[in-house]
């Protein structure tokens, strides 16, 4: 059960809150002022606070700052009914505030940040841990949320290596590549189940959520002191060898070889496995939608690299094509 610490002087929006979140699972703390706030936070781990910015004595802005120093790994989010430019710039550069809420608020979108903000909190405790069996449960829990993927890391992380050894990555770095592919969908925690299972075509408002997940699991990555290979393999695994992808439009040999690798084969894998939208394709439509993905989407040189890999090993495609 997470701790989420909300911080304001306005009796009437600390009671607000507390409505609000009273049926929440997690543990909620009210403050009245930054003082009592810093006092909870010195006696109490919390993964999220919230906090006012106009307030007596210290303002918003400089709690968040404090409570930065107390406890960096916190999620801190910035609330106020004043939404001007420069206040916003100041939260986000002088306390790294991660969000900026304006009053009134959502009950919702707010409630739904606050989630986000718990996931991403303990998402980067589990990636501290710098523990591969953590990093695997976490790739399994990512295949609980959306059920389509059940056994889809551990075939990339397979058919990554393989293509890694071919291309002659470095022993020292297949780990690092290992864990990237293990945990390259891990932003996919902040992702709604309801947009991630959503039985056909996605809305303008969904495929934006579903973009965010490279940068929101390179965030926490790097966030959490992973390998700088790991971290690109998260963050880079949807861009396209046109400059056509997500999330930075990179192109060609500016993607990070290792991000390239991991592409080639979660592309190879998600054609060949059920998806919401569409069941797993026939081997040879697969085969023919992966080589049409060659110069655009992926690298054609991995691609050529895999289809030998494929052709020496003809039961890693037999196997992918009858998962789950």
């Amino acid at each position: 059960m997470a701790t989420i610490m909300f911080v304001d002087d306005e009796a009437g929006i600390r009671n607000s809150l507390k409505r609000l979140f009273a049926d929440s699972p997690h543990n909620v703390l009210i403050a009245a002022s930054a003082a009592e706030g810093l006092e909870l936070l010195r006696s109490t781990t919390c993964a999220v606070i919230v906090s006012d910015n106009q307030m007596p004595g210290e303002s918003g802005i400089e709690f968040l700052y404090k409570a930065r120093q107390l406890a960096p790994d916190t999620v801190r989010v910035m609330m106020t009914a004043y939404a001007d430019l420069g206040t916003a710039l100041n939260a986000i550069n002088h306390c790294e505030a991660y969000r900026f809420v304006v009053k009134p608020w959502d009950n919702q979108e707010l409630v739904e940040l606050v989630n986000n903000c718990i996931m991403r909190y303990e998402l980067l405790q589990s990636l501290r841990l710098n523990d591969e069996a953590i990093y695997r449960s976490l790739a399994q829990a990512i295949e609980l949320k959306d059920h389509y993927t059940r056994g889809h890391c551990d075939r990339v992380v397979d058919f990554s290596l393989a293509l890694g050894k071919r291309m002659g990555v470095a022993t020292d770095i297949m780990t690092h590549l290992m864990h990237g592919a293990m945990l390259h969908d891990c932003g996919k925690i902040g992702v709604p189940e309801a947009t991630l299972n959503f039985p056909g075509k996605l809305d303008d408002d969904q495929m934006n959520v579903i973009r965010k997940h490279p940068d929101w699991g390179g965030e926490v990555a790097r966030a959490a002191g992973m390998h700088q290979i790991t971290v690109n393999v998260i963050l880079y695994h949807h861009e396209h060898y046109n400059g056509k992808g997500y999330p930075t439009g990179l192109s060609g040999n500016d993607i990070p070889l290792e991000a390239r690798i991991v592409a080639v084969a979660d592309v190879y894998d998600a054609l060949a496995s059920d998806r919401p939208y569409r069941k797993a394709m026939p081997p040879d439509i697969a085969m023919r939608e992966f080589l049409a993905m060659s110069g655009t989407v992926l690298d054609p040189l991995l691609v050529e690299s895999f289809l030998e890999i494929l052709k020496e090993q003809p039961e890693a495609l037999s196997s992918a094509a009858s998962a789950p």
